[in-house]
Formats: structure tokens, C-alpha cells, sequence
């Protein structure tokens, strides 16, 4: 049965940054525990894994302009 978990909060720039370059370090490295919300997961990327980046820029005139990058990876272990 598959667990998907999932965190979501606000951070700072620089906060964000960390966190991605904690999650490359961790992929360089070949395994790693990845902090998720109250939960630590341990994964083991495989060698070769499928990359997927996607951005989208909402535009508004009646609210604030918003941009996403969504960053997707899978491989199996």
C-alpha cells in the first residue's frame, strides 16, 4: 500500500534554499533521511531517476501575481 506524505508551510528564501540543497546532498550521496512535516523517511534513489520541472505564472489584475516551480522526481529502488 502506498503512503504518501506531504508538508506544506511558509519559509524564507534563504530557508527554502537550504532545504533543496539538503535534499541534493542527499541524492549525491545515494540515500538520506528526508524530513517530512512531523515524519522522517528514509529513501534510497536509484542510480538513474526521472526528473520533471515544471513553472507556471498566474497573472491578475484583481490580485497579486503568483509564480510555482513544481519539481518532481521518481525512481524505483
Amino acid at each position: 500500500m502506498a503512503e504518501k506524505l506531504q508538508d506544506e508551510t511558509t519559509l524564507s528564501r534563504e530557508a527554502a534554499a537550504e532545504r533543496l540543497e539538503h535534499l541534493a546532498g542527499e541524492l549525491r550521496e545515494g540515500s538520506g533521511n528526508f524530513r517530512v512535516g512531523n515524519k522522517t523517511v528514509e529513501l534510497s534513489p536509484a542510480e538513474e531517476l526521472s526528473y520533471e520541472i515544471s513553472v507556471e505564472e498566474r497573472k491578475s489584475l484583481l490580485r497579486s501575481n503568483r509564480e510555482t516551480v513544481t519539481v518532481t522526481l521518481n525512481w524505483k529502488p
